[in-house]
């Protein structure tokens, strides 16, 4: 059987009595009380996508891209990963968003200001935008992906604290010293696994080796964007086992056990990109001349060499003197 699903009030305060003792922390998830409120979980992920452009901004030139091509790509990107997010959502909850009939309530369909979100619809999403904006703009497909991870990534470490403070996405329960006190009912506490935080240093280290191991190193456009789904991947397989809110693949078992959407996702997309990358690197064999940035960088240099004017030994314009 599956890990019953736990609830958290979100205005009872967090602690972690392992780690900081009777210290408690108690966010409204409402930042500013205007209208139907301003909340932290909107303002969060606004300044997770804020850093993850920023990011992509200043990385563009590494990647043979410019600020112009990552601005025009976000304006395809924005609204069509919103809506993937959501879309892939409401499909593996869509009894959540049925009437008593049994007919989808649309206007809950499409209330994503009441949560209801998923990552892995705003990868595919994004994939798919890549796809089609690469082939527009004339870019290389690989390139674009590497850098878009870079902002992904920050993004994920970023957003996963909107979760944090609205007291979900947490795991089963646990006695591990950083465990994490949250309350179920006035009288009641748990204390579970903070799956947020794991994700997001998960997503921290995976950060931090991209921009200064593997893109150093890069030998293809794509190599970032398959170390992506490698880690990714590993660390969404681990992390989702712990959590108790898991989207569950309709009514389908696995050895008895309900198979999670995110985890089979996850080992897939770790094996598939541990295949692609030792058949890019050890079978392929590809020369780093051939990445966007130094073929770009080539063709500059020779251009540049082909319009300076060439000296000769009566000077430099060739007259005599």
């Amino acid at each position: 059987m599956s890990a019953p699903e736990l609830t958290a009030l979100k205005n009872m305060p967090i602690s972690f009595p392992g780690l900081f003792g009777d210290w408690e922390f108690n966010p409204d998830p409402v930042a500013i009380h205007i209208g139907h409120g301003v909340y932290w979980y909107g303002i969060i992920l606004a300044l997770s996508f804020l850093a993850g452009l920023l990011l992509c901004m200043k990385q563009a030139k590494r990647y043979g891209l410019t600020e112009d091509n990552v601005l025009d790509f976000v304006l395809w990107a924005v609204p069509c990963c919103i809506l993937g997010s959501r879309v892939y959502y409401v499909i593996f909850y869509l009894d959540l968003y049925r009437d008593a009939s049994g007919a989808l309530d649309w206007s809950r369909v499409i209330a994503i200001w009441d949560g209801g979100i998923a990552i892995y619809g705003t990868v595919i999403a994004g994939a798919l935008v890549v796809f089609f904006f690469t082939r527009l703009k004339k870019l290389k497909f690989g390139a674009m992906t590497d850098l878009a991870v870079l902002g992904l990534l920050l993004g994920q470490i970023i957003g996963r604290w909107a979760n944090f403070i609205n007291r979900e996405a947490f795991g089963g329960l646990t006695d591990l010293p950083w465990r994490m006190r949250v309350w179920t009912s006035a009288y009641q506490y748990v204390e579970v696994h903070p799956t947020f935080f794991y994700e997001s240093a998960w997503n921290l280290a995976g950060l931090l080796l991209i921009l200064f191991v593997v893109s150093k190193g890069r030998r293809f456009d794509g190599e970032n964007t398959w170390f992506y789904f490698l880690w990714y991947g590993l660390g969404r397989a681990w992390i989702e086992g712990l959590r108790t809110d898991s989207l569950y693949l309709f009514d389908w078992t696995l050895f008895g056990q309900p198979i999670r959407v995110s985890q089979a996702l996850s080992a897939v997309m770790a094996a598939a990109a541990a295949l692609a990358l030792i058949y890019e690197i050890k079978i392929k064999k590809h020369n780093p001349e051939d990445l966007l940035v130094n073929r770009l960088a080539a063709e500059a240099a020779a251009k540049a060499e082909a319009e300076t004017p060439r000296e000769t030994e009566g000077g430099l314009d060739g007259s005599q003197t």
